[in-house]
């Protein structure tokens, strides 16, 4: 057809120029009538002025008198083949003058087309050639134009000249000059429309030369480059779609909203009318749905807009299949996200039947190295599933393999958006479908990535829509290999799914009371240094009990100590320092608070056990630290029932004793400090009787004894004070026997190189005192009362006067057991001391003593 149309114009062309051949003396009379012959002639001379002057003087006395058109026809068929070789000419102002000159008559004649033959190969020569003729890029731009008028201007006439349309256009679309370019792409466009059926034959010579200025410097340039695409594939070969759909989606990136609205038009357009739309759905889809969450406002409404457009007449052509859609099930939707619209049927049914297409890709590009790319993916991912709706459930594998990918970005943005699209996950698809796929995956492969959409789904679901599926959640959760986990990212997600549990169904999440409490607990213990973790656990933990209408969160412990402590009770015979299950003991024993005291029977010997001396020492340590914070807080823990006494023997015989055996090195002795620091607890808070104390006041007192002239300074500082602690709680119960067992170890302590100690044993040297009783026998015990007398008396004369103070304070207290003897000790050696004052006070002390102390 193209063929026969040449063939047409061609003989159409050789007539016009036997008319104009035939009509040569009337043409020729009206040049000369108006006075143009003399320009036209001077217009091959040799000097540049001339010819310039005559191509002003042929516009001035054409053009520029504004003559009738017939007659301006006639003076440009007669004038055209001279003008048109000043285009070559050296001069640039008489070529630019020349292309004006033509350009205005192609303006104002009535038959534009009858000068194609002479003008269209004047063109080609100088823009059409494979090297730049046309050295002006002005020039340049000046044809250009002159092209884009005689398209404007032209037919169906045009269409003989496709070819060196196209040549043209293919230089200079790439023309180094933007202008140029932006001019070529209006031009492609308006030829693209102008002839479409003879144009689409050429259309996919421009897509090369177009997707090279796609990516163009200046905004406008792309601008123009994509609305030229954009026309030139409508009207064009549609094949070129696949070619040119890359390159868009990186115009989707441009820093220019102006670029990606031009894109967002372009896909919009094409779906709306490409005549092989349907072929390429797949591939604009992600173009226009990817501009629904631009940045601009603008654009976004825009996109919006195209998407309903889109759907809607896709939906008009197919009203006959989708009519019981319409009609029936798609009438309604029981949950939508809310804040959302819902797609009309249209659109949905467009992502039903291109999702397999369209969410591998978004999926790969969610692992694009360009963070760009991943944040465009997610959005785009978003509004996918928002479309897609209950046919998500068919692509459920690959798409939370894709989001677990997602969730575990170190770009924050990313994170956030793929955790919408999880919570879509949750609105639309059925909890059996991601429960069956999620749970298997978190215990088989524990993640933070994993819990984390996990988290989302939970979010996003309905609480009338868990059912059964809502105790797989919970037990899962709630395994050791699921809930033990330092890591606290990790933690941070875990405490995520609890906190949506309880959000989204509350009441019911009761009877998974005892799960959701092994979890929280597990975090806080496992929580080392992290602040954050542990403030959310704990309002978890109150959200916990506030689901549950409870008083509070003890209330909780109350329910579930108990229960927890018999899970991890099977194992604690086998448990080290860094045993998870030892942590959360200890946690929860300190977290407790009153219950403690009423599971004494099932706590203590965990404890016992791991305090034995073949356990290892850094275990030992934890659990005697641990057992000192109970004892210090006894009436909030341990005895917070007052069932503590029944233990205590248990405790000081079983725990305590046996870890003050003195053994080597140095965390042989840490244990050691423990142990007494625990007796020092266990007796501050008034734990042990004195009947209880007795009975094993042998054994006590041998091991203290030995703890005294122990090499760490903190565990004889603390048996000093366990030892003043006791004499104090035994009194006058204490024999004799035991008094003199005791007391030359505490004169050895005075000589100790720590004055705290000393001053600590000067206090309990005061308590010693006061635990001899009336009947005491000193006659029979005189060697012991002077040689205690002598040691004492010794550091009433140190260099250290808080020391002396003490000691005179202590002696004050031992004269009244045997005045007699203190005097006879203190006048021996009063003149060996450097100040005889504490001598003399002391002396005095005697002398004011009742008559029947000093004759005692």
């Amino acid at each position: 057809m193209i063929l026969e149309t040449r063939v047409e114009f061609t003989r159409k062309r050789g007539v016009a120029t036997n008319k104009m051949a035939s009509e040569e003396v009337v043409e020729t009379s009206v040049v000369q009538q108006l006075g143009l012959q003399r320009h036209i002639n001077c217009l091959t001379d040799d000097n540049r002025t001339t010819r310039r002057r005559a191509l002003d003087n042929l516009r001035k006395e054409t053009v520029g008198k504004k003559l009738e058109a017939k007659v301006l026809q006639e003076v440009f068929v007669e004038i055209l083949k001279p003008v048109l070789k000043s285009f070559s000419d050296p001069v640039e102002k008489c070529r630019e003058l020349a292309i004006q000159l033509v350009d205005s008559f192609l303006s104002v004649v009535p038959d534009p087309p009858e000068t194609l033959p002479y003008v269209m190969p004047t063109l080609v020569q100088r823009l059409g050639q494979k090297d730049i003729t046309e050295p002006s890029e002005e020039l340049r731009l000046m044809l250009v134009e002159t092209l884009t008028r005689i398209v404007d201007l032209t037919g169906k006439e045009l269409a003989v000249y496709i070819d060196d349309i196209v040549k043209i256009l293919q230089r200079t679309i790439v023309d180094p000059f933007p202008d140029v370019k932006k001019e070529s792409c209006r031009c492609a466009a308006k030829v693209a429309k102008k002839i479409p059926q003879h144009f689409h034959m050429q259309s996919e010579s421009l897509v090369k030369p177009l997707l090279l200025t796609v990516s163009h410097q200046h905004s406008k340039v792309r601008v123009a480059a994509i609305q030229a695409i954009h026309t030139c594939i409508q009207y064009g070969n549609n094949k070129s779609v696949e070619d040119v759909v890359s390159h868009l989606a990186q115009r989707l990136f441009d820093d220019s909203a102006t670029v990606r609205k031009a894109v967002t038009e372009l896909s919009g357009g094409w779906l709306l009318d490409l005549p092989d739309r349907y072929s390429f759905h797949h591939k604009l889809i992600p173009l226009l749905l990817t501009s629904v969450s631009d940045d601009v406002p603008e654009i976004a409404d825009r996109a919006m807009q195209l998407w309903r457009e889109v759907g809607n007449k896709y939906q008009q052509e197919n009203e006959e299949e989708l009519k019981d859609k319409i009609d029936f099930a798609y009438s309604s939707v029981v949950h939508f996200p809310e804040g959302e619209e819902r797609p009309n049927l249209g659109c949905r049914t467009l992502i039903f039947r291109n999702l397999s297409k369209i969410l591998p890709a978004c999926l790969r590009e969610l692992g694009d190295w360009v963070v760009a790319t991943r944040i465009k993916a997610a959005s785009l991912l978003y509004t996918l599933l928002l479309n897609s709706e209950d046919y998500t459930t068919m692509h459920m594998e690959p798409l939370l393999a894709g989001l677990y990918r997602a969730c575990a970005d170190e770009e924050k943005q990313v994170r956030n958006k793929v955790m919408k699209s999880a919570e879509l996950v949750g609105c639309f698809v059925d909890p059996e479908i991601y429960c069956k796929l999620i749970l298997p995956t978190l215990e088989r492969q524990p993640g933070a990535n994993v819990l984390m959409v996990l988290a989302a789904v939970l979010r996003g679901c309905r609480h009338d829509n868990m059912g059964t599926h809502l105790t797989s959640i919970c037990d899962t959760l709630a395994l050791p290999e699921v809930c033990r986990s330092e890591e606290p990212q990790y933690q941070q997600q875990l405490l995520s799914c609890v906190q949506a549990i309880l959000t989204v169904h509350q009441q019911e999440t009761a009877p998974h009371s005892l799960q959701l409490f092994t979890v929280l607990v597990s975090t806080m213990a496992l929580c080392r240094d992290s602040q954050e973790v542990m403030e959310q656990a704990q309002m978890t933990l109150q959200q916990l009990s506030d689901v549950q209408q409870l008083s509070g969160v003890q209330q909780l412990y109350s329910c579930h100590t108990q229960q927890l402590i018999q899970v991890l009770e099977p194992s604690h015979m086998h448990w080290t320092t860094l045993s998870p299950e030892r942590v959360i003991f200890d946690t929860l024993l300190l977290q407790a608070g009153p219950v403690v005291g009423d599971l004494l029977p099932e706590i203590l010997p965990i404890i016992e056990t791991n305090v034995q001396p073949d356990k290892d020492h850094e275990l030992r340590l934890k659990f005697f630290t641990l057992l000192s914070k109970l004892l210090i807080s006894a009436e909030n823990t341990v005895n917070a029932s007052g069932k503590f006494g029944e233990f205590g023997l248990g405790v000081v015989q079983r725990m305590i004793l046996v870890n003050c055996v003195w053994q080597a090195g140095r965390t042989a002795g840490a244990i050691r400090t423990i142990a007494v620091s625990s007796l020092w607890a266990l007796l501050q808070s008034g734990l042990l009787s004195v009947e209880q104390a007795n009975t094993v006041m042998e054994d006590m007192l041998t091991q203290l004894v030995t703890l005294l002239d122990d090499d760490v300074q903190s565990t004889r500082l603390i048996t000093c004070r366990v030892l003043n602690h006791l004499l104090n709680l035994c009194g006058s119960t204490f024999v004799p026997d035991r008094l003199n067992k005791v007391y030359p170890e505490l004169l050895k302590r005075l000589d100790d190189s720590s004055d705290e100690i000393r001053v600590a044993v000067a206090k309990t040297f005061s308590t010693f005192f006061a635990c001899i009783r009336q009947d005491y026998d000193r006659t029979l015990y005189k060697a012991h009362l002077e040689f205690m007398f002598k040691g004492l008396l010794v550091h009433l004369d140190d260099s250290d006067e808080r020391i002396q103070q003490s000691m005179l304070g202590v002696l004050k207290q031992a004269a009244r057991v045997h005045p007699t003897l203190m005097q006879q000790e203190i006048t021996a050696v009063k003149h060996k001391h450097r100040t005889p004052k504490y001598c003399e006070d002391l002396l005095q002390h005697i002398q004011a003593l009742p008559q029947d102390a000093q004759d005692t």
